[in-house]
């Protein structure tokens, strides 16, 4: 059985990936912000999962270098160094037109999706090196490999997180560490709640109906959601069990979990590294 820990655990994705490590016989450190704070209950409530000892919650703000690092030296501590999984979840959702943003906010979005994996990747791969073992799974989105209107920014940190991820999973293979990247479409979690939303208003105002497109997608996800053809997170938790019981050296760069509309993605990360490849054998990489 493995180490595991995976960020982002209050809610969503980062609490069904944990439950579902954890009955399967692996020790999960769930990391979350402010354990004391509002993420209280989450936290007493994993806590309680893990009374036969799977589950460890950590108090980890992916957005701050102290933390991080007092985190993982806390995680290293308790495994011995053997941290063998790193799952990426923590992240913010974002839509609103591109111009209604302000830098800062477009910077504090870098920050939490971006930045936040880095952070966390820089004080866990020193770790995964010395045993020269370890995967890494960050969750990325389907509009992380193709972009839509209003959601350009988000998009974005996503797109980076995918760049960031397919580089280094060739820096890392010859040490034995796999890097997947985990590809979800729509599903019904708590991610827009806590999304941003830029409130620049007046600049919005002046695109007419294309200012309204998040509201549009609300709507039609919540009716999609409300429906039979539903889509279940659990599938996203599931996913990543998978990559566990894989295998290193046999895992996929990219994982699609998307029923519904990810064939289109599915198609065009075939067509992409076919390409990959040629590009790096021009490169002399191959």
């Amino acid at each position: 059985m493995s180490n595991i820990m995976v960020t982002g655990t209050s809610s969503g994705f980062g609490r069904l990936i944990v439950e579902t490590l954890a009955k399967d016989g692996h020790t999960v450190f769930a990391g979350m912000r402010e354990t004391s704070g509002r993420n209280a209950k989450a936290a007493q409530e994993l806590k309680a999962l893990g009374a036969k000892g799977h589950v460890h919650v950590i108090d980890i703000d992916i957005t701050s270098d102290q933390s991080v690092q007092k985190a993982i030296d806390t995680v290293a501590r308790e495994t011995g160094g053997a941290i063998d999984v790193l799952v990426n979840n923590a992240g913010r959702f974002s839509a609103g037109v591109q111009e209604a943003y302000t830098l800062d906010e477009v910077r504090s979005l870098f920050e939490t999706n971006v930045f936040g994996p880095l952070r966390v990747n820089r004080a866990v791969l020193p770790h995964m090196r010395k045993r020269r073992s370890g995967l890494i799974v960050s969750t990325s989105s389907i509009v992380g490999r193709i972009a839509l209107p209003c959601l350009g920014v988000y998009s974005a940190t996503k797109s980076a997180l995918e760049a960031l991820a397919e580089a280094q999973r060739d820096e890392l293979k010859g040490l034995g560490i796999d890097v997947v990247v985990i590809e979800p479409g729509a599903f019904p979690t708590q991610v827009s709640d806590n999304g941003l939303y830029p409130l620049d208003a007046e600049r919005a105002g002046g695109y007419g109906p294309v200012a309204q497109i998040p509201q549009k997608i609300g709507e039609s996800l919540g009716q999609l959601f409300s429906s039979p053809m539903s889509p279940k997170p659990q599938e996203v938790a599931d996913a990543v069990k998978k990559l566990v019981d894989t295998p290193t050296g046999k895992r996929p760069a990219r994982v699609v979990v998307d029923n519904l509309t990810g064939e289109p993605v599915r198609a065009l990360n075939t067509w992409h590294d076919t390409h990959r490849q040629t590009l790096m054998a021009a490169f002399g990489m191959a």
